[in-house]
């Protein structure tokens, strides 16, 4: 009370701050609450039924359900405006890597529980900010990609899946990495007696070695320096390896180990030598199937998504956590952030999503892992 307003009869008045919007609107979950599920589920694995058990024991009843709503909700709300622009961003780049998985999903309309689905996963290159998307389709059908990545033009980094052929102004970059285990698989798949003979598979193990050694030496040049070694070291390590290819070929079996590590090599040797066109490729797709491993090891541990929503709200939210991680983010307080922010925000607005996403430099520093 003031005093001297109680003598003079006079009145202030008394500005009261408005109240926060709520995450979810007539629900009681916090930012903080909501983005703890989503880290635990989507940044270490932990099954929703499993959440339910540790609270319980904390004694708190919060149902799976309830948290499967909370989930979709925090993704369909507010997540996916951000997954949307991370996409406007990453087609506009001119290097990219695409890879897929299998995600299994039971109530998907006119097909059998057990019928495997796809997690289509794309990211961009190493001279660009870290972006990872993860498109759920039904199918492994070539249309997906085309789709998402429709207006993209460049270098596209891939496995040699048939799927990814075709696209308009695009340039496929196969992985070595492949080629290397293929050649790897022959050698194991000899006698124990004769794996330490000098072999055919051998030889070819041998001359990828050297393709990645070699790597392994420029990784700190630019990319023009790097290219223009590549000419210098790599080339004539390539003209062997074809040459060892096409004296092989003849005398191996098409269906025997050496004889599949042959094939793909020359079905794929033009996409193979992609990476001397330009200093920023990579050798091989080893960046995606880093971004999809997190995926893959909390499917050993979730299992499958029921439902076809859900599936698209784990895609939206194991991208902006693993682009959150590839950012150097810690997950659950920029989650935080996000959720204390963004329901009093225009997010319709794209320069309020970009101050917003993981790898904007306006992130307050209390988003950042402390290193």
């Amino acid at each position: 009370a003031c005093r001297n307003c109680q003598r003079n009869e006079e009145t202030t008045p008394i500005v009261t701050a408005p109240m926060p919007a709520p995450v979810i609107k007539g629900s009681l979950v916090s930012p903080s609450l909501l983005a703890h599920v989503m880290d635990q589920k989507f940044g270490y694995g932990l099954p929703l039924y499993r959440q339910e058990q540790q609270f319980a024991g904390l004694g708190v009843d919060i149902s799976r359900q309830t948290m499967a709503n909370w989930v979709m909700r925090g993704a369909e709300d507010y997540i996916a405006s951000l997954y949307r622009r991370m996409h406007e961003h990453l087609v506009g780049f001119d290097i990219l890597h695409a890879d897929e998985t299998t995600v299994q999903v039971l109530h998907e309309p006119g097909r059998e529980p057990e019928t495997k689905s796809f997690m289509w996963v794309y990211c961009t290159g190493r001279y660009e900010p870290p972006i990872v998307l993860f498109d759920y389709q039904m199918t492994r059908a070539g249309s997906h990609p085309r789709e998402f990545l429709s207006g993209f033009e460049g270098y596209l980094h891939v496995d040699g899946y048939s799927a990814y052929e075709g696209m308009l102004n695009v340039i496929l970059a196969c992985c070595w990495a492949h080629a290397r285990r293929k050649f790897d698989e022959a050698q194991k798949a000899l006698p124990a007696a004769k794996r330490s003979s000098d072999t055919a598979a051998q030889k070819g193990l041998e001359l990828c070695n050297r393709l990645f050694a070699i790597e392994h030496d420029l990784r700190d040049l630019t990319p023009e320096e790097r290219c223009r070694l590549r000419q210098e070291r790599s080339r004539p390590v390539l003209d062997e390896l074809l040459a060892l290819l096409y004296k092989l070929e003849p005398n191996v079996l098409p269906k025997s180990a050496l004889g599949k590590a042959i094939h793909y090599c020359l079905n794929q040797w033009d996409k193979l030598q992609t990476f001397m066109l330009d200093g920023r490729l990579e050798i091989s797709n080893n960046r995606i199937e880093r971004a999809i491993r997190p995926f893959v090891i909390g499917r050993n541990s979730w299992l499958f998504a029921n439902t076809p929503r859900g599936a698209r709200a784990s895609a939206m939210i194991y991208s902006i956590v693993q682009t959150a991680k590839e950012n150097g983010l810690n997950v659950f307080v920029y989650l935080c952030y996000l959720f204390e922010r963004m329901p009093n925000m225009d997010i319709k607005d794209p320069a309020v999503l970009d101050e917003l996403l993981p790898y904007s430099p306006s992130l307050p520093d209390s988003c950042r892992v402390k290193r």
